[in-house]
């Protein structure tokens, strides 16, 4: 093996490095800041969303470099339209070039949050109880990163969920992304009905 070779000037000990990383305090370091992120961008978007008469679901920010993307989710009783979307497209985009959150270039894409919708709150899940989930994790639970069952309820910041006939609970703090599974043999079955 060949001895590394220093810079001239540079003394050897200074600006080394740790040759081992710790992959759960990396893990646990990248989830804080993608959620402080979120969350400042939730709490600039949510009041304008609401005010203009809409649910605000949730949004997901992709900070890929090559594509950085906000995708926000709204809904309303009657669903959402392609006009719902561009009216709040027009007027968060006005918001987020005053206050300017996002460094960079982005893609700013407003929709509904359609039948496999992503849920981004313990009252969301709560809403949604008895109805079928899928969830991947930040950190394996289990040996596992992806779950997919019927939601129980949540209680004290975890959501229960049946698994394989087991229940299990999950730290909310620990979810990635989650959304509803639909049931699409019903749906069509529903929609044959009406007809």
């Amino acid at each position: 093996m060949k001895a590394a070779r220093l810079p001239s000037g540079a003394r050897q000990g200074w600006g080394r490095r740790a040759l081992f990383l710790c992959p759960d305090a990396e893990l646990r370091r990248a989830i804080r800041e993608t959620r402080l992120s979120d969350a400042k961008l939730t709490q600039l978007l949510q009041p304008l969303i609401e005010e203009l008469g809409y649910e605000f679901v949730g949004l997901d920010h992709h900070s890929n470099p090559k594509n950085p993307v906000l995708v926000i989710y709204i809904d309303q009783p009657g669903g959402i339209a392609v006009e719902d979307c561009e009216r709040v497209s027009r007027e968060v985009a006005a918001l987020l070039d005053v206050e300017d959150p996002i460094p960079g270039h982005y893609n700013l894409e407003v929709s509904s949050p359609g039948l496999d919708r992503p849920l981004f709150t313990l009252e969301q899940f709560e809403r949604f109880r008895g109805e079928q989930v899928r969830l991947s994790l930040y950190a394996p639970q289990d040996g596992r990163r992806t779950f997919k069952g019927h939601m129980l309820g949540t209680e004290y910041g975890t959501i229960r969920r049946d698994q394989d006939g087991a229940e299990v609970e999950l730290e909310m703090g620990n979810i990635a992304k989650a959304r509803l599974v639909p049931d699409y043999d019903s749906l069509f079955l529903k929609r044959e009905e009406t007809r």
